[in-house]
């Protein structure tokens, strides 16, 4: 019994090393509960869920017979291949190197141990963002009256005002209710600490005429003209605020819908609203959290960068990808793509700029142009769990692993002989190449954050898109600047939960404001 008990030990402490060489956090936003501070990817509780992960987001699993053991031939887990060559792929595997990573992870600048809330949020949305709200909303309610009537109720907004708006929409994100009208309700989720500070009236008048660009420039054909110039000024906040670390993951973001309209909408209205008109795309730290950048693509008409009617989603996809890392060149970095942004030829177009990439493959969404059709086919005898085989062309491995079902990876960024471990609660170990491991490490993570990350979006719904767009990336602003909290002074002064982050982002004794009756 001693000696299981000092094998399990001696396996855990192995899996932690392993799992901190990969260069992930192991606490997304330090707050209690089931699925906050355990390892996503070994089981180190009986908590763990995670068993599945990768047969849920891959399209060709094969059920097969698990039969014992190995064969011999090559590395632990392998599967012996004969030596051939197709299109320059070969069996022959080399050791490769990556070079070290040019930039250093963490915040820019040291905020003080005194810092508010509110002084993290500001990094990404300060005085002049928010005072050039005030302006453009201003003048969107002049023009809106003059070309349809004067608004006897309506005053210009002023900074203090449209501070405290903006603290009933986030306000959604803590409360979850199923609108911020209900903030003035006598229901359940009114909110009698902040209600006071601004009357409903006042309130839906300024959402009623709120902007960020109230004219269209006679130059813009763009969609989302109204955002753009926001959006613009927050993607420098974020790179001017933080550096990420070397390993970063690419993909869209869960946005979490309104649970009590999905339960209470019709079938109708659901379909329609589940038709959103725009994607959000992501790069993303793994060590950390932090959203670095953000791209906005719209399904519909032409966007800036010209890949607004693109129909072929790898092609879109890998657009997308560049769009995302294309300020990393010559750093060294490695990039976690998912299957509609793995390809070949991207990857190849990445490793000329010093950006090394790892991703997961499908036959149904993967652009696989230039891969060995012999990799690509299941093989027709049954596989031990934990099996792989590996072919090389340059510095890019294609791997096709074995674990319930065959599963493909690309990558120029993990040497194919190095070996990892994926160890689960009722598996036990199973063996893997070491750029399987860093996979599903990192997107784990990413899954893992997503599902706290939901959880905090504002939950206003406008219809219109640069609106849903502009509450998104707030609620993003809001999730980085929990993150730069955690890594500063004013963390280790008070300790906040995420929760209580966003709860003293409400306009409550900050903006003491007046009712005012219209």
């Amino acid at each position: 019994m001693a000696e299981c008990g000092r094998k399990a030990l001696s396996l855990l402490e192995a899996a932690r090393s392993r799992y901190e060489s990969l260069q992930i956090s192991d606490d997304v936003f330090g707050e209690s509960g089931d699925d906050s501070s355990e390892n996503p990817f070994y089981s180190t509780s009986g908590d763990s869920n995670s068993d599945n992960y990768t047969s849920e987001n891959n399209g060709d699993e094969l059920r097969g017979n698990e039969i014992g053991g190995s064969q011999s031939g090559g590395p632990p887990g392998s599967i012996s291949d004969t030596p051939a060559e197709e299109e320059g792929w070969s069996d022959a595997l080399r050791e490769i190197t990556i070079p070290p990573y040019k930039d250093t992870c963490g915040p820019t600048q040291m905020m003080p141990a005194t810092a508010t809330a509110m002084d993290f949020f500001q990094l990404f949305v300060p005085d002049n963002a928010i005072q050039n709200m005030v302006t453009q909303t201003n003048m969107y309610a002049k023009k809106y009256q003059e070309r349809f009537g004067s608004d006897e109720g309506w005053c210009s907004v002023t900074v203090a005002e449209m501070k405290a708006f903006l603290g009933f929409m986030t306000s959604t994100s803590i409360q979850r209710c199923e609108s911020v009208l209900s903030i003035w309700s006598s229901g359940f989720f009114s909110n009698k600490s902040i209600a006071p500070q601004m009357s409903q009236a006042r309130f839906e008048k300024i959402l009623k005429y709120f902007h960020i660009v109230a004219f269209r420039s006679s130059n813009s054909s763009q969609g989302l003209y109204k955002i753009q110039p926001f959006l613009d000024t927050l993607q420098q906040a974020f790179s001017c605020t933080f550096r990420p670390s070397q390993t970063q993951v690419l993909h869209e973001p869960l946005i979490d819908e309104d649970p009590v309209f999905i339960t209470t909408c019709t079938e109708r209205e659901l379909r329609k609203r589940k038709k959103r008109k725009f994607s959000l795309w992501v790069r993303q730290c793994t060590a950390t959290g932090f959203i670095s950048q953000v791209y906005v693509h719209l399904k519909e008409g032409m966007g800036s960068d010209g890949i607004g009617t693109l129909k072929n989603k790898p092609q879109l996809h890998s657009l997308v990808a560049k769009q995302l890392c294309q300020n990393l060149s010559g750093r060294n970095a490695i990039i976690f793509t998912g299957p509609s942004i793995t390809s070949l030829s991207l990857f190849q177009e990445f490793q000329k700029q010093d950006i090394y990439c790892c991703g997961l493959l499908s036959s149904r969404k993967s652009d696989c142009t230039g891969l060995p059709p012999s990799m690509l086919a299941n093989p027709e005898t049954p596989q031990h769990r934990g099996q792989s085989r590996t072919k090389m062309k340059g510095n890019m491995s294609l791997i096709s692993w074995y674990n319930k079902g065959n599963f493909r990876f690309l990558t120029n960024a993990y040497s194919p002989s190095k070996q990892g471990m994926i160890i689960k609660r009722k598996s036990g170990e199973i063996p893997c190449p070491l750029a399987v491991e860093a996979f599903a490490a990192h997107l784990s993570y990413i899954c893992k954050y997503d599902d706290k990350y939901s959880k905090y979006f504002i939950f206003h719904k406008p219809n219109k898109t640069w609106q849903q767009v502009f509450w998104l990336t707030i609620s993003i602003s809001i999730n980085n600047a929990y993150i730069l909290y955690k890594m500063s002074d004013a963390y280790q002064a008070k300790r906040y939960s995420r929760a209580q982050f966003g709860e003293r982002l409400k306009p409550v004794s900050t903006y003491n404001l007046p009712i005012q009756k219209l």
